[in-house]
């Protein structure tokens, strides 16, 4: 069984094979509060105000694009939905790999340490 220890200390890698729907369930019960939708990796992060969301958006776009893999990130006033998947696995078609809860684990860590 992954840990979110573990996540937080890898490093994001080029990926041409995703996780199977069992590693995905293993590596959901690492990173608390996310949820697999619609074939992506996401959560929902709230804040007091626009200035902490966008604080947070900052934070994380400096840690997560050392990762070389990029999130789809929903902003409005007070929230922030991230959503994670990797598009070179599966043949181009996309899918969820490591990489993925690797950088779920690195925003998580961002969030407790800074607007929880």
């Amino acid at each position: 069984m992954v840990t979110n220890t573990e996540l937080l200390e890898k490093k994001c890698r080029h990926l041409e094979t995703g996780l199977t729907d069992r590693e995905i369930a293993d590596h959901l019960s690492a990173v608390d509060g996310w949820v697999l939708h619609e074939g992506r990796l996401v959560k929902s992060f709230a804040f007091k105000n626009y200035h902490d969301t966008l604080a947070f958006i900052n934070a994380i776009a400096y840690v997560i694009h050392a990762e070389d893999h990029h999130p789809e990130l929903v902003v409005t006033y007070n929230r922030c939905i991230v959503k994670f998947d990797t598009h070179s696995v599966n043949g181009g078609r996309g899918g969820i790999s490591e990489n993925d809860f690797i950088c779920a684990a690195k925003v998580d860590a961002i969030f407790q340490q800074s607007f929880a």
